[in-house]
């Protein structure tokens, strides 16, 4: 049986198995991932690894409740062929930017591995959340075959929470694609007790992600096969799978001459001063949009 429901299309889908402590999060990105890639003219493995890096974010920024704050995701290296990618995500607004060295990408040939864009990489992921509760940060190796993979060991080591991460992207006709599912293993959080999230080997995760596991990248991609009927498809012999869809996703830079200007107010005259052009104007460049700014300050 599959359910069709466009209400959740541009959205990040929660769902819980309360049988299994588990939860998960699903996201498919069309629209919003063309126009943040349009703002660059990205070769195919940049856009691959940016759409990949894109569907990460909102994946894990979804495991935040609404207005509670900010995940950044950015992996970094010195001399690789990537220089740095970054990506936030906010209550749905997500935005990304890819920094890299053209010459030295066009002589990996098409399908260049992790390794061969980031050398010895790291991947930092940075929760800054709203209120009194503070920013917190793990960073890990950028290890293994994907973005995804490395964000699993970061939730591993730096969480200890187990955590399974699938990712899908493709390009046709000059358009892309991407799509993912997260799945963890919620923390056992009562007092006295072994807590369930030390625990990869436990039954309950080792069943949730076996299942999870299985998905294809056709399934996480098809347009006809709704994100509350692939989570279901994937967990129908559970007694209950309860589902909550997130907030809408847009592309979400931030950029506006208003902010600039109250940003630049923070800096000294002097300082200010020596960032002006001929024209008395501070030229501010965003690279998430890549768009110039030029304001009178």
């Amino acid at each position: 049986m599959d359910i069709t429901d466009e209400t959740y299309s541009g959205r990040v889908l929660g769902f819980t198995i309360p049988s299994r402590n588990a939860r998960g999060r699903v996201v498919r990105l069309d629209c919003v991932l063309q126009e943040i890639l349009a703002a660059h003219d990205y070769p195919p493995a940049i856009t691959h690894l940016l759409a990949e890096a894109l569907v990460v974010a909102a994946l894990v920024g979804g495991l935040l409740d609404k207005g509670s704050g900010q995940v950044t995701m950015q992996a970094q290296t010195e001399g690789g062929i990537v220089r740095l990618l970054v990506c936030d995500y906010r209550d749905g607004d997500l935005r990304g930017y890819v920094d890299f060295d053209a010459e030295r990408l066009a002589s990996l040939g098409a399908n260049p591995s992790l390794y061969a864009l980031f050398g010895k990489g790291y991947l930092a992921i940075t929760f800054d959340m709203d209120g009194d509760k503070g920013r917190y940060q793990g960073i890990v190796p950028l290890e293994g075959e994907s973005l995804a993979e490395a964000c699993q060991t970061y939730f591993s080591q730096s969480e200890q929470v187990p955590t399974l991460i699938r990712v899908a992207v493709r390009s046709s006709g000059g358009e892309t694609t991407a799509a993912g599912l997260l799945v963890q293993h919620l923390p056992d959080g009562e007092e006295g007790r072994e807590r369930l999230h030390v625990r990869h080997d436990h039954p309950e995760w080792e069943h949730v992600a076996v299942m999870a596991g299985s998905i294809r990248h056709d399934e996480l991609l098809d347009p006809a096969l709704s994100m509350e009927a692939l989570a279901w498809r994937l967990f129908h012999e559970e007694d209950e799978v309860r589902v909550k869809p997130g907030a809408e996703i847009s592309r979400g830079c931030r950029c506006s001459v208003e902010h600039y200007e109250e940003v630049l107010a923070r800096f000294p005259e002097e300082e200010r001063a020596e960032m002006r052009n001929d024209d008395g104007m501070i030229v501010v460049d965003c690279a998430f949009c890549s768009r110039a700014f030029p304001i009178a300050a």
